[in-house]
């Protein structure tokens, strides 16, 4: 659940309501304007799986953004930083909405041109009817394809565009009426340059372990979820900035199985090199194989619900393991939450539901 007193700094007008913190209604401010938004969590408060309800004419404004927002909801680690990247989008929407009505000057669209034609057309991926977005795409030094999307107002090259980029860090520009296109370009492969090793420990770990979530990761997905065995697996979290040293770990599955990976990890944690790469240390602090996608399939050790008998729900996988060594059946935390509030036995303590599983009755 987001901090209530961040959220309030940041959104004073979005407020809660329910107790469980998975209901916010209100409005989010920019540029002086309020906006009317619904945002709707789920019980496990992933942000990946939230729903957002909009007036009319936030839809509207946000229409040509909407990838950028799904991004977003993906990467961010909470309620507080989604809004706060909402309100840089929705304020750089209202910019070029506004732009949209100003008439650009013969030099806009000469300077304009003659920038793309130094920079080269082959750089050049989209340019819409108006000559207002642009998209430009680059490789790094690993071959790896990057976009990133010019939005030109009015004054440009005056002022420079906003720069939308599949980051997991902030990307933003310096800029000098005389820069250009080239200058801003020049800026994209050096910032591509600093998440490389970022970018290499990803892709490492999608390419040589199964990873469970998210099942399309973007360019600025910080976390992993990797299979480890049957029903068991420890969700990553990175730090894109430092991606050598050891990230956040979380285990998930039955504590019988569980447990042990934990107290390897807490013994271990000495033995991390950041001169080799990150899958490679944590193989070595869990003294384990994780499961090879060249050996071994999904459903090798991916099971249903054991309540709504799918895999995947709502784009979430089960992450929920009955602790019976006996049983093991995974569940969904949507599925479970509603399966034991219906049942009289269950109780309550905070946030924490206490009841039996639907397989073994424990």
């Amino acid at each position: 659940m987001a901090p209530s007193g961040a959220l309030l700094r940041q959104c004073p007008l979005l407020l809660p309501q329910n107790r469980e913190g998975t209901a916010y209604e209100g409005f989010v401010t920019a540029q002086g304007r309020d906006f009317h938004i619904r945002i709707l969590l789920p019980v496990d408060f992933q942000l990946k799986n939230a729903r957002l309800e909009c007036s009319w004419h936030l839809k509207r404004i946000l229409h040509g953004y909407r990838h950028i927002v799904k991004q977003r909801l993906h990467s961010c680690p909470d309620l507080v930083s989604f809004m706060v990247e909402l309100k840089t989008i929705l304020e750089i929407a209202l910019k070029n909405t506004q732009d949209l009505h100003i008439p650009r000057p013969p030099e806009y669209y000469s300077c304009l041109v003659r920038d793309l034609e130094i920079l080269g057309w082959n750089k050049v991926t989209y340019v819409d009817s108006g000559l207002t977005t642009v998209k430009l795409k680059a490789e790094d030094s690993c071959g790896r394809e990057h976009l990133i999307t010019l939005k030109l107002n009015a004054k440009y090259p005056r002022e420079p565009p906003d720069c939308l980029v599949d980051f997991p860090v902030q990307f933003s520009v310096s800029w000098m009426p005389q820069n250009s296109l080239v200058d801003i370009y020049k800026q994209f492969l050096a910032a591509l340059e600093l998440l490389k090793e970022f970018w290499d420990a990803m892709d490492e770990i999608d390419r040589k372990t199964w990873v469970l979530e998210p099942e399309n990761p973007t360019r600025s997905a910080t976390r992993r979820r990797i299979a480890i065995g049957n029903n068991v697996s420890v969700t990553i979290e990175i730090d894109p900035r430092h991606p050598n040293m050891l990230p956040e770990c979380y285990f998930l599955g039955a504590d019988h199985e569980v447990n042990p990976l934990r107290t390897k990890l807490n013994n271990n944690m000495h033995l991390w090199d950041p001169d080799i790469s990150l899958l490679q240390n944590l193989k070595d602090l869990l003294n384990i194989d994780f499961p090879s996608r060249a050996v071994l399939e999904k459903n090798d050790f991916a099971k249903d619900c054991g309540i709504c008998y799918a895999y995947r729900l709502n784009g979430t996988t089960p992450d929920q393991v009955c602790d019976d060594p006996r049983c093991g059946q995974p569940f969904h935390q949507a599925c479970l939450y509603e399966w034991l509030q219906g049942l009289p036995s269950t109780r309550q303590s905070f946030n924490i539901i206490f009841g039996e599983c639907p397989y073994c009755n424990k």
